[in-house]
């Protein structure tokens, strides 16, 4: 019986390296499948104009109006909604039979927040820590360290 087909997948919310491995403890060889990278704008484009103004409800004051979501957090948001499509089609194709999940903690909430339910099923391990900027040597030991 063939070794099923693990994906890992190293993020944070600019960037995400997907890997491929046939062996269940990741000790076998990491081929490198995808390759994503975030389009953040700097915040000073992304909200160059000054917040809208507003009457006080009950008083002679004006406020400025906060922005009802962070625009970089969106931005952030949309990547995450990308990785997860990229890793549920490879669900749907059939290329991937268990998935390692390592990403920044915050990031790494989002990937699970949109995951759906059958590519949730597929994760067997979930890493909260932020090791996209590692070589990749140094990354194969933390994340088989840290299973």
């Amino acid at each position: 019986m063939a070794e099923p087909v693990t994906w890992v997948v190293v993020a944070d919310a600019g960037r995400a390296a997907v890997y491929e491995t046939n062996t269940r403890n990741l000790a076998g060889e990491w081929t490198q499948r995808h390759s994503l990278s975030a389009r953040l704008p700097a915040s000073r484009d992304i909200d160059s104009d000054k917040p809208g103004r507003s009457f006080d409800s009950g008083g002679q004051g004006r406020h400025a109006i906060e922005p009802p979501t962070d625009p970089h957090r969106h931005a952030k948001h949309n990547f995450a909604h990308d990785v997860v499509g990229v890793l549920d089609d490879a669900r749907r194709r059939g290329e991937l039979d268990d998935l390692v999940v390592v990403a920044e903690p915050r990031f790494l909430g989002d990937l699970r927040s949109l995951m759906p339910d059958q590519l949730r099923s597929r994760v067997r391990h979930e890493v909260g820590k932020d090791y996209s900027k590692l070589s990749e040597a140094e990354l194969r030991d933390r994340v088989r360290g840290s299973l």
